[in-house]
């Protein structure tokens, strides 16, 4: 493990680290910000998708990090900062003390990635979320209750925000997942693998309770407000959450969760 100190916000060696809010270098290059110590276990694991470019750690933390950074791969840059210097590089105050880069899995298509799946598993798709904490809380439900991965259409935002792998926890690093060019090809490319597909909709008249594990099923989700399109709807079977009091609906991340537990079967203790 070899530790390159740096005392100066403007050396070269940590340029891509600087001003990383907002920035996140979604999109460039196929990199991703990853922030905290969470976040970073899951990245340097065998169960990681992804592999590190780099590591920004506070100079104070190192000790602490020992065991953390001694997983890090031969090869990889680990450079360490003096807090105030840390934080002058990503633009705000890193109270976490440790950011990395690292590269996005390669990219496959919505055929390839649903042919490698087991004929019983779950998979969640997504239409049209926009929301990274919705995003990230999609990834965290679907790691938690074993789902095989998360399929999106063209709408949604990209799962490698920095925000978004935050609120996952990780899962966004080691989870199977890719876009759809359209919702429509999403929906044709899930049936097509032989998956059954339920829409889950604040409307629907069957409640989610009726389903039963079993065989390639797939939950579809729609952003919060306009929900899934009324053509989708009436193609798919659809089911909802009954709510008390005429309350309309829950978060379409808590809404995920229940409806994968009721699939995967899986207790909660």
């Amino acid at each position: 493990m070899s530790i390159q100190f740096v005392d100066d916000p403007e050396d070269p060696r940590v340029s891509a680290y600087r001003d990383i809010r907002e920035r996140d270098l979604t999109g460039r290059q196929g990199l991703f910000v990853a922030e905290g110590e969470v976040v970073l276990r899951t990245l340097l694991s065998g169960a990681s998708l992804c592999r590190p470019q780099s590591l920004l750690i506070a100079a104070n933390r190192l000790k602490a990090q020992a065991a953390l950074l001694a997983d890090v791969p031969e090869g990889v840059p680990i450079y360490a900062a003096s807090q105030a210097v840390l934080d002058r590089v990503v633009g705000f105050p890193l109270h976490r003390g440790l950011v990395a880069l690292g590269h996005k899995p390669p990219g496959q298509s919505l055929d390839a990635l649903l042919d490698r799946l087991p004929p019983t598993c779950v998979v969640v798709a997504c239409a049209g979320i926009g929301n990274h904490d919705n995003m990230g809380g999609l990834f965290r439900n679907a790691a938690a209750f074993g789902a095989a991965a998360v399929v999106r259409d063209d709408r949604c935002c990209d799962p490698f925000y920095r925000k978004a792998i935050r609120v996952s926890v990780g899962a966004v690093l080691r989870l199977q997942s890719t876009a759809a060019p359209s919702l429509t090809g999403l929906v044709a490319g899930l049936e097509g693998a032989g998956f059954d597909l339920v829409a889950l909709s604040p409307g629907a008249r069957e409640p989610l309770t009726g389903l039963r594990p079993g065989g390639r099923q797939a939950i579809l989700v729609g952003s919060e407000g306009p929900g899934l399109p009324p053509d989708v709807l009436a193609r798919l079977k659809t089911v909802g959450i009954p709510m008390a009091g005429g309350f309309d609906s829950l978060n379409v991340a808590v809404a995920s969760a229940l409806a994968l537990h009721q699939l995967t079967n899986v207790s909660v203790c």
